[in-house]
């Protein structure tokens, strides 16, 4: 069944509330296809792989958490290299290219980080940045918790232990956000679990004394267009593949 891009995208904007956030990146449509779409091709990052995989699949539309363009005036795109690459064949192709990146972070019911909190059965949770801040129903030890983290999110995590070793509360931001250890902490967080590490970080994540886990960006950021994806294709009766592009980082 064909449905016209607008409609989708319409949906999409408004379903993630996109005009709530201020992102540095532009979300709902970036590159213009065709008119009408009957399968879709949902992935983290745009990227060569992902826009040859859509059109191996006969896709008219991809969409994406991390997408093409910033908002910054001051940083126009210009496409040379390998970017001009991914968007002649975008272009060749006919595809639609849409991405959403903090409204799908942040998003209470089919976002990123909700989603990692039911992964990983974090209850009571309550919103702070694009995250969540929550509990599990019973303490763990530290290693437990990143042994279930790993299996649930097929990844090897980069961790620091805290002195306690224990695992209660735990805030959950996905991607790049190691920078909200401090947050984390003054709400009363033993553990955090997030995509990222800064170098600069590790020493004073050690001396706030908590429990970090970087289990990727990449991993974190999977679950909320693989959701977004399943919505549309209920919504819409139209079909939604996602494709793995793995990315250990």
């Amino acid at each position: 069944m064909e449905v016209q891009t607008k409609k989708i995208i319409n949906f999409c904007e408004e379903y993630l509330k996109v005009k709530d956030f201020s992102d540095g990146c532009v979300n709902g449509l970036q590159v213009e296809g065709v008119s009408e779409v009957e399968k879709i091709i949902v992935g983290v990052s745009i990227s060569e792989k992902l826009i040859r995989e859509a059109i191996k699949r006969k896709a008219q539309m991809i969409i994406v958490h991390h997408g093409f363009f910033t908002n910054s005036i001051s940083t126009p795109p210009i496409f040379k290299n390998y970017l001009k690459t991914r968007l002649k064949l975008l272009l060749e192709n006919n595809i639609n290219l849409a991405g959403f990146h903090l409204p799908l972070d942040a998003h209470p019911v089919i976002g990123n980080n909700i989603s990692l909190c039911k992964l990983l059965g974090i209850k009571n949770v309550k919103p702070y940045d694009a995250g969540f801040v929550g509990e599990l129903s019973k303490e763990m030890k530290f290693g437990e918790f990143v042994k279930m983290v790993d299996k649930k999110l097929s990844v090897k995590s980069y961790t620091i232990s805290a002195k306690s070793g224990r695992v209660k509360k735990v805030g959950i931001i996905s991607g790049g956000a190691d920078g909200d250890f401090e947050i984390t902490k003054e709400l009363g967080a033993d553990t955090f679990v997030t995509g990222a590490i800064n170098e600069w970080n590790v020493r004073s994540i050690e001396e706030m004394d908590l429990n970090f886990i970087n289990a990727g960006h990449y991993n974190t950021e999977k679950l909320g267009v693989i959701n977004l994806g399943n919505l549309i294709a209920k919504k819409f009766k139209v079909k939604c593949e996602f494709v793995d592009v793995a990315n250990e980082i």
